[in-house]
């Protein structure tokens, strides 16, 4: 007989939808909603099933979920800002897909396009699974938000819900298999709606023979595509909806024409995202699935070092493997041990291969095993080197780089400072051997000479430094060791920045700051020459950088450029005066949870409204608008949101704050900056008696110029792609420049100039083709850079792409039961039994990548069968007291299937019956509470 051993897996499901389904009376649940809850619900799952794996208690959070106690009670608290940023990330590329593709109908299952729509369904999955592979998970985040929002829609634009449906349709996430019955295109499907009521406008023979229809959506009146008798989408903008038969029958709110199944559809639509994104994991594994929502753990942040191996580097090379060591050393089983290390070599002519690993032994012996070579003339491919890592590295990274040469790439200055600013990445260079570090070592000149980094190359670091928000360390290689055990300090994922300022040049100011409550650690850091300050307490005590014997500063350093200051806490507003004529930069540090993220936002121009996020730097001189979320607190709330002016004076511009919900707050500022500015937050954590300011690290601008540009995400190896894009600006006449390049090296075509008049647009083609052999699941970053015609403004657009090479495997392995020796007694404690499965994937299949027990508590042997790559035997023996098992099977390309075994019988069926039977009992405990 057949056995479906779910408990687990359903009570799960049963736990989560009992308390984060229902939906309160007159609220209609959104795409955004609908997502988050579907990916907290999916992460306590995950980290449940974790838990239970490694034989340790799990405690779900309370409820309602928040990315906050959800990541506590996954023991990651340390994530809780990278787990906020991925479901946002997530979530907004969703929320897209109204604005890019609003009148696309596949996208959005309306006009009966359910193989179209289903068919961005699988292609995005297939492409989600390539990636988490490849360990890109940035690139998963983004595809995954994207097909997540058609999926939603099936249930609000469909008749699925008014043909009695309870659970979701688990064949939209699997191709080649039967979606339902569709309406032929000259079937009529509804009747005109009695006035307002919309309740019964679906054919009475269309419900009755379960024919799946869905309604059509245009703007223009006098232009219908809308055949005799179909049904029409519904709504205030849909003109579709005045043609017979009138009305509609979407349920995407309360008010829709069918607003009385709204919830419903919402929930169906919460256990179809859930259904997805299990699917995901199953494919993934539990680990790289909570990486891939930004769950780690220890510290969330990437380790990563960009270091220069000419020959000359060979003392620097040894301070990177001490470092390495004492950071791996000091964090390892806390907290703060880094999730990721990355490193990324350079010199001449070759920069890379990038490595990446979670595994810090490993990672230790690599670094170790650096040796220098090359390097014969002056300059290196430092930025190069930069650019690939700023395009592996997790957002909000720290990078360190090393390096004792001038940058032979300098022409990529802008595409770093453009993926600094999308990254939010801190860079620090540490930079040995300029001409001022040999002037104060007083080498001969001949030394001096040979390779020193004169002032316009040392500026071109320091300006790359300043954008990031780190420090360009200038340092004599004999320095070099204490100033990069001071900064490899700042490694900790619960660093946060209270100030970040720079003069240039050089001036006297003063600058204050907030130190709340949860701020420990309090460090200054300082570089330039020639600096003094005078720093002042809540309390006004003060104490100057020349008095050793004061009580507000425990430590003071200075190594080179490179001043550092470990501050006594105290609560309360602190004062520092700084005085220098030389060009200084001044930043602030300490640790806490309370954090914050941003995007710049602009609204829709599309039919729905909303905003759209920006992949490029916002309008100057114009309105603009930030999405701010608080991190790390579910009761902080923020009452100032401001920019603040950078490096040249202290002017900020504060923008109107309008909460939004669950930490997410709308501001809007009258006029954007023309100069460079960062983002400076101030709110209260409910209980505190003080304000919390944070400061974002990064350094942005604003720019005169538009650029704009979308394109499909998924490259296909050996098929170019072409991106087109528009450049528009107020300025006068005259020639841009476009720059185009890529992380990847692939082959690209680009102009390199765009005549452009003033007041006017004009377009241009990129295009790009990644080669036959390019594994799926890599991904390349594309940027895009336009710069006005006397250079003194630029703007860019970063685009990321998802490779896939499909095989056309759409198919899960499958098992064949080849023996079974079951003869269990009622004594089952004295008896065994035994069973031989031969996992295969067929002939066409990618191959078996791994076999798992997922059920029963016997002992399994895998191995290959002999003379096959593509066949996995596997053996069992339990006891008879345990009689059931099931294997979990996945292919090379993320197809799931679940065989599941009895000793009394033997069944094996597919993960997709075992999940929509599960669902089945979800969508009906739905219905129970609500």
């Amino acid at each position: 007989m057949m056995r479906l051993w779910l408990g687990v897996f359903c009570f799960l499901f049963l736990h989560i939808g009992a308390h984060a389904f229902a939906i309160l009376p007159g609220d209609s649940l959104n795409h955004q909603e609908i997502t988050e809850q579907a990916i907290l619900n999916a992460t306590v799952q995950t980290c449940r099933a974790l838990a239970v794996a490694e034989g340790v208690n799990f405690n779900f959070p309370a409820q309602p979920y928040t990315a906050e106690n959800v990541a506590a009670a996954c023991g990651a608290s340390q994530s809780s800002k990278t787990f906020r940023k991925a479901i946002k990330s997530i979530t907004l590329r969703n929320i897209r897909v109204d604005i890019r593709y609003a009148l696309n109908a596949s996208y959005h299952f309306d006009e009966e396009m359910f193989v179209q729509g289903r068919g961005i369904i699988t292609e995005g999955i297939a492409a989600v699974k390539a990636s988490n592979r490849m360990e890109n998970y940035e690139t998963a985040r983004q595809q995954l938000g994207e097909i997540m929002h058609p999926l939603q829609d099936f249930y609000s634009h469909s008749n699925w819900v008014e043909l009695g449906k309870t659970v979701p349709n688990s064949n939209l996430i699997r191709a080649e298999s039967s979606i339902g019955n569709i309406a032929d295109e000259s079937r009529a499907t509804c009747r005109s709606c009695d006035g307002d009521d919309c309740t019964n406008n679906i054919l009475e023979d269309i419900i009755e023979e379960q024919i799946l229809t869905s309604g059509y959506f245009g703007i223009v009146p006098i232009v219908s595509t809308k055949p005799p008798g179909k049904c029409s989408h519904g709504g205030g903008i849909d003109q579709t909806s005045k043609i017979e038969p009138k009305g509609g029958i979407n349920k995407d709110s309360f008010k829709s024409e069918h607003g009385h199944l709204h919830t419903q559809a919402a929930n169906v639509a919460i256990a179809a995202t859930s259904q997805l994104l299990e699917d995901v994991r199953l494919a993934a594994g539990e680990r790289p699935f909570l990486e891939m929502v930004g769950i780690a753990r220890g510290s969330s942040r990437a380790l990563c070092f960009v270091t220069d191996t000419s020959k000359s580097m060979s003392d620097d090379i040894a301070v990177v493997k001490t470092v390495t060591s004492s950071i791996i050393e000091r964090y390892k089983g806390t907290e703060n041990e880094p999730s990721l290390y990355i490193l990324v070599p350079f010199s001449d002519p070759g920069f890379g291969p990038l490595i990446r690993t979670s595994d810090a032994n490993l990672f230790k012996n690599i670094v170790d095993s650096l040796t220098t070579t090359g390097g014969g003339d002056k300059e290196e491919m430092s930025l190069s080197g930069l650019q690939l890592a700023l395009t592996s590295a997790p957002f909000s990274s720290e990078i360190f780089l090393f390096t004792d040469a001038p940058a032979k790439d300098e022409q990529l200055k802008n595409t770093v400072i453009a993926l600094i600013e999308r990254t939010q990445t801190v860079v620090n260079f540490m930079v040995t051997d300029t001409v001022e570090t040999n002037r104060r070592k007083r080498r001969s000149i001949n030394q001096s000479q040979a390779r020193a980094i004169n002032e316009p190359e040392a500026q071109l670091y320091r300006d790359l430094a300043h954008a990031s928000g780190g420090q360009a360390i200038e340092v004599t290689k004999a320095q070099l060791p204490v100033a990069a055990a001071i900064i490899a300090q700042s490694a900790s994922s619960s660093v946060v920045t209270l100030l970040q300022a720079s003069r240039s040049p050089g001036q006297t100011d003063s600058f204050t700051f907030i130190v709340d409550q949860t701020v420990t650690n309090l460090r200054v850091y300082i570089t330039g020459k020639s600096v003094t300050f005078t720093l002042t307490s809540p309390t006004g005590a003060s104490q100057q950088s020349t008095d050793s014997s004061g009580s507000l500063i425990n430590n003071l350093q200075q190594v080179g450029n490179f001043i550092t200051a470990q501050l006594q806490k105290q609560v309360g507003k602190w004062k520092m005066e700084m005085v220098s004529t030389n060009p200084y930069t001044l930043r602030v540090i300490g640790q806490s949870s309370v954090d914050f993220l941003f995007d710049f936002v602009v609204p829709s121009e599309g039919p729905f409204g909303g905003f759209d996020t920006l992949d490029t730097r916002p309008r100057a001189g114009v309105t603009g608008r930030l999405l701010v979320s608080i991190t790390g607190s579910d009761s902080a709330t923020v009452n100032e949101v401001a920019l603040v002016e950078s490096s040249a004076g202290s002017e900020e511009i504060t923008g109107a704050v309008a909460s939004q919900g669950d930490g997410d707050y709308l501001v809007q500022f009258d006029m954007m900056p023309e100069v460079e500015f960062s983002v400076r937050v101030k709110g209260r954590v409910q209980g505190s008696s003080n304000d919390f300011q944070r400061q974002s690290s990064t350094n942005f601008r604003a720019s005169n110029l538009t650029l704009t540009a979308d394109s499909e995400n998924i490259l296909i190896p050996g098929t170019p792609v072409s991106v087109p894009f528009t450049v528009s600006w107020t300025g006068s006449d005259g020639n841009v420049t476009i720059r185009a390049s890529n992380n990847k090296g692939f082959d690209l075509t680009s102009p390199s100039m765009l005549f452009l008049k003033g007041g006017n647009s004009t377009n241009g083609t990129v295009t790009l083709s990644a080669p036959t052999n390019t594994p799926s699941g890599s991904d390349v970053i594309l940027t895009i850079e336009a710069e006005t015609p006397d250079g003194t403004d630029s703007n860019y657009i970063v685009l990321r792409f998802s490779i896939l090479n499909s095989n056309g495997d759409f198919s899960h392995p499958d098992c064949e039961l080849l023996n079974l020796q079951s003869n269990c007694p009622e004594n089952c404690s004295k008896s065994t039994w035994k069973l031989d499965v031969r996992v295969t994937d067929g002939d066409n299949g990618a191959g078996v990548d791994r076999v798992s027990l997922i059920q029963g508590n016997g002992t399994y042997n895998t191995s290959l069968e002999a003379g096959t790559g593509n066949i996995t035997l596997v053996s069992y023996t339990a006891s008879c007291c345990a009689p059931e098992m099931e294997l979990l099977v996945i292919d090379r390309v993320g197809n799931v299937g679940s065989c599941l075994f009895s000793a009394r019988d033997s069944v094996s069926i597919s993960v997709s019956q075992s999940l929509s039977l599960c669902l089945s009992i979800v969508a009906l405990g739905y219905l129970l509470l609500n």
